[in-house]
């Protein structure tokens, strides 16, 4: 069945072959060479200027598919999103871009940031007698006999 499928393919290979081939005839002199020669030249100019012709229709129908693409997707609203990048923006940039060029704002954000003093615990710093601090601290006197009994 493979070998008659193949016997058929080839006979109508040689048929196609025959129909659109014509043989080959040689001429004898030298100006009848060249005159195939041209004749034969011609017709292979003709073959690329149709298959150049036939490039150029393909790759536009192939853009024009794309672009149908693109719409049908647009309109099912079943795109992807693309990836957006991260960029860096100074925030007068941005509210420019946000508002426009018309609007001219300044903002400087560092000048609204409070100032902050960092301030020096007293209590740190002093280096004194432990027993003196428990004396100011302790409000009851039965704490303090019970300090000064243990020391």
């Amino acid at each position: 069945m493979v070998e008659e499928e193949a016997q058929q393919a080839k006979t109508e290979k040689m048929r196609y072959v025959k129909e659109s081939c014509p043989a080959l005839c040689v001429p004898g002199s030298l100006q009848d060479l060249q005159e195939l020669c041209r004749k034969l030249h011609k017709q292979i100019d003709l073959v690329d200027e149709e298959r150049y012709d036939m490039e150029i229709k393909v790759h536009k129908s192939n853009k024009e598919i794309d672009e149908l693409k693109l719409k049908v997707q647009d309109l099912n609203r079943k795109f992807k999103k693309p990836v957006l990048r991260r960029v860096r923006m100074s925030a007068d940039a941005m509210l420019a871009a946000l508002l426009g060029s018309k609007h001219k704002v300044s903002m400087d954000l560092r000048a609204n940031l409070k100032q902050v003093k960092k301030e020096v615990k007293e209590e740190e710093k002093q280096t004194g007698d432990w027993r003196k601090n428990i004396e100011v601290k302790s409000g009851m006197d039965s704490r303090k006999k019970m300090f000064e009994t243990e020391a």
